[in-house]
């Protein structure tokens, strides 16, 4: 207002400056009511400025007047606003150091104080979980489902409380309602998700993943991670049945999975044991060599090798070399490398292969398998000595996971519905393979050849010990070279006759004293 007027007031000086300014600034005359004023024009300009002033300000003093009730209310809001504000700082504070008590108070408070609806239901159902009172908890994530922003959230809220309360279809319940939502949020995908992998439910799990990708809440790689491993678990739990239909089934759950995902090893692995039985071997090489390339594992050569049976080593060995060929930096083809070469006992080929495998021999990377190997190595390179010192190191060594996947029995990826969760969870989710049995700790196939105790100088005494039929105090001491001289030498006592016994001290007789 002040501005206005002004504004008004330099308008009518420069209009008065500018007409006194001239010649002959002319006169300005005015009749009103038998009254006649005459003056001059630059005096009436300043007379008509300084009524305009005179009204503008009797009009804005009379429009402020009027909207003082407007102007009060609004100065009442904006000190309710600012108290809410304050309280809802408070109770978050509160919140956040864990007093649910006063957090409580506080939302209680807030609700009076402040406009923003949204803010107080999170508040209070945060203290309310935060003071572990389920019932008020549940009321306040069921007050936030009428609050169309907060559904999702209150959804989440009242699953979570379903989960901690072992209400497990409840729960289901309440994240299959937050998927159908025009907007889903990624958490109630994988509630979903988890559930039909704890149960089992590996077909209703895929057609889960088919749906979040089209509303695209996963990526085309978890995408294909998970069906893949979903594929392979059906296959694996189809794979036995005794229908031929499933068993087919199986088959191309397998073959789909292993070309959709080739670093997958279960999925290779038993498309290979399937086709194998079909007498497809060609295509089961293919598929085991594929996987190879990309993600090497124990696994695959062990089946890659038992697809044939009547073969020399020489020509084993030649076939799994185009298996090493795939991948040959890789530690697995190291070790089959070495492997191939105690098949053929060439010592020069073992010799080459256990240098290629020294990094993966030595400090905190040897493993209770490399032991064996080297072990193995050793023994055949006629280093028993040192063979025995691999065994007595296996005793310090880690196990290897990928070795955990196979069984006592040799049966690879022998999980349970529950093994298959975590397997197929893990690969969806970073894409590497998780190993149950590992994790439990359970023996799988020998990681340590079983070897002869026998050491030549040693033997002899050994063996003497056993079959002398003397007590154990006649057997020779050591300062009785004469019966060492077969131990010294290297010969087995097998022909060392029994030790004759060592003459006995006569007793003195005992003379009867004189009597006195």
């Amino acid at each position: 207002m002040i501005r206005t007027l002004l504004i008004l007031l330099g308008i009518t000086a420069l209009l008065a400056i500018a007409i006194a300014g001239v010649s002959d600034p002319g006169q300005a005359s005015l009749t009103w009511l038998n009254y006649r004023i005459d003056t001059s024009a630059s005096a009436a300009v300043i007379i008509i400025g300084v009524l305009a002033f005179c009204a503008v300000s009797f009009w804005n003093v009379a429009l402020w007047l009027s909207r003082s009730p407007q102007r009060a209310e609004r100065k009442r809001a904006a000190v309710r606003r600012k108290q809410g504000d304050e309280t809802l700082t408070r109770g978050f504070m509160n919140v956040a150091s864990g007093d649910g008590t006063e957090a409580r108070r506080q939302a209680a408070k807030a609700l009076d104080l402040c406009d923003n609806i949204v803010l107080v239901r999170i508040l209070s159902a945060m203290a309310a979980e935060q003071s572990d009172d389920d019932v008020a908890t549940k009321a306040a994530y069921t007050a936030m489902l009428s609050v169309p922003e907060l559904k999702l959230a209150g959804l989440r809220g009242l699953m979570k409380l379903a989960k901690s309360r072992g209400e497990k279809a409840e729960a289901i319940k309440l994240a299959g309602e937050a998927y159908s939502q025009p907007k889903p949020s990624m958490w109630a995908f994988e509630a979903l998700f988890e559930a039909h992998l704890e149960a089992g439910e590996w077909a209703e799990a895929l057609a889960l993943i088919d749906g979040a990708l089209t509303r695209k809440l996963i990526s085309p790689l978890f995408s294909e991670r998970a069906k893949a491993s979903l594929m392979a678990a059906s296959a694996a739990r189809l794979e036995t049945a005794d229908e031929a239909s499933s068993r087919d089934q199986a088959l191309d759950y397998a073959q789909r999975a292993a070309k959709l995902q080739p670093a997958f090893t279960p999925a290779a692995v038993i498309a290979a044991r399937l086709l194998g039985k079909a007498k497809k071997l060609g295509r089961a090489e293919d598929v085991l060599e594929a996987s190879w390339a990309a993600a090497p594992h124990p696994a695959i050569w062990l089946t890659y090798r038992d697809l044939v049976s009547d073969e020399t080593p020489k020509e084993r060995a030649r076939r799994l070399q185009g298996l090493i060929d795939r991948n040959p930096k890789h530690r697995e083809s190291r070790v089959l490398q070495l492997e191939c070469a105690l098949l053929t006992a060439s010592k020069p080929d073992i010799s080459e292969a256990v240098a290629a495998l020294a990094d993966h021999a030595a400090g905190d990377n040897v493993t209770r398998r490399i032991t064996g190997l080297m072990s193995r190595a050793a023994q055949a390179l006629g280093d028993h000595d040192g063979a025995r010192s691999w065994v007595a190191h296996a005793a310090q060594a880690k196990g290897e996971p990928e070795w955990s996947d196979i069984d006592a029995e040799a049966n690879a990826f022998a999980y349970s519905a529950s093994d298959w969760s975590d397997v197929i969870l893990t690969f969806a989710q970073k894409g590497v393979l998780a190993h149950p049995r590992y994790e439990r700790g359970e023996k799988g196939l020998p990681e340590v050849p079983d070897l002869s105790s026998r050491y030549v100088p040693s033997m002899p005494f050994i063996k003497g010990a056993k079959r002398t039929t003397v007590r154990a105090v006649d057997l020779p001491q050591p300062d009785a070279v004469d019966h060492y001289d077969a131990a010294i030498t290297g010969q087995d006592l097998d022909e060392v006759v029994a030790l004759p016994p060592k003459p006995t001290r006569a007793r003195k007789a005992a003379t009867p004293k004189a009597k006195k």
